[in-house]
């Protein structure tokens, strides 16, 4: 049994623009993963609303920074075959960071955890895969364009900027822009079909890191 761990922040828990809360658990994109990978392959989803590659958020209720809480997640859930880290989203907004090149900065950081990360069990260094969020789109609802302002056109940076990222460091890559778009309700979140289609476009390099 193989095991990967699915990081992210609410596109990766399945934030629903439409009504605002989740979407069932069939419809979000680690478990539309899974169901491709198949019954040898145990995938572990972990997203927190939120959730920055390397940023504190002093207006959240919880510790949003992932260099903080990435760790802790690779100790619970290891042995693991491959992380698949799908952040940066919420580095757009302004009081967080704002920039790509910020949040290619945090990635990359997440990356070297990963790999120098002091496993609790014997086990080979994991497979990375760096996954670049859908861009932003512009949106009517005030509180989000208010909350990620500049994010749209600092949005359509990131895959590129991940792309050199994960070259350099010998990692996965996929531009998840490329199968799903951002839902114009929020600008951010993604409608049940995008979601699958990330877990779908994500199932082929998986296997391949997988060595499947």
């Amino acid at each position: 049994m193989k095991t990967v761990l699915c990081y992210g922040d609410s596109l990766t828990w399945g934030y629903d623009p439409e009504n605002r809360g989740r979407h069932a658990l069939a419809d979000r994109w680690p478990s539309a993963l899974a169901a491709l990978l198949g019954e040898g392959v145990h995938v572990v989803a972990d997203g927190l609303n939120g959730r920055t590659t390397a940023f504190d958020d002093y207006t959240a209720d919880c510790d949003r920074n992932a260099t903080r809480t990435l760790p802790t997640a690779l100790h619970a859930h290891a042995p693991l075959d491959l992380v698949i880290l799908m952040l940066g989203a919420n580095d757009m907004k302004p009081v967080v960071a704002g920039t790509a090149h910020a949040s290619s900065k945090g990635m990359r950081r997440l990356v070297e955890l990963v790999r120098c990360h002091a496993w609790p069990v014997e086990q080979e260094v994991p497979q990375v895969l760096v996954v670049a969020p859908p861009r932003l789109v512009e949106t009517a609802d005030p509180d989000f364009a208010a909350m990620f302002e500049g994010g749209v056109e600092q949005s359509t940076m990131l895959a590129s900027f991940y792309a050199d990222l994960a070259d350099e460091c010998g990692a996965g890559f996929f531009d998840a822009g490329s199968v799903a778009e951002c839902s114009a309700i929020d600008g951010v979140h993604l409608t049940a079909e995008n979601t699958r289609a990330i877990g779908r476009g994500l199932a082929p390099v998986a296997r391949l890191l997988l060595g499947d």
